[in-house]
């Protein structure tokens, strides 16, 4: 199955929503503006 990412990137914060190819939502979540946790967060999909 096939994810896709949208990502609203702030200074200090970045809102994150998945959707499958349907359309679904998979996750929604907000994460600090660092590589490093935006990586952990969108890895844990």
């Amino acid at each position: 199955m096939k994810y896709f990412a949208g990502l609203d990137v702030s200074l200090e914060e970045t809102a994150i929503c998945v959707v499958d190819e349907a359309g679904r939502i998979v996750k929604e979540a907000r994460a600090a503006s660092e590589p490093q946790v935006l990586s952990e967060a969108l890895r844990k999909v």
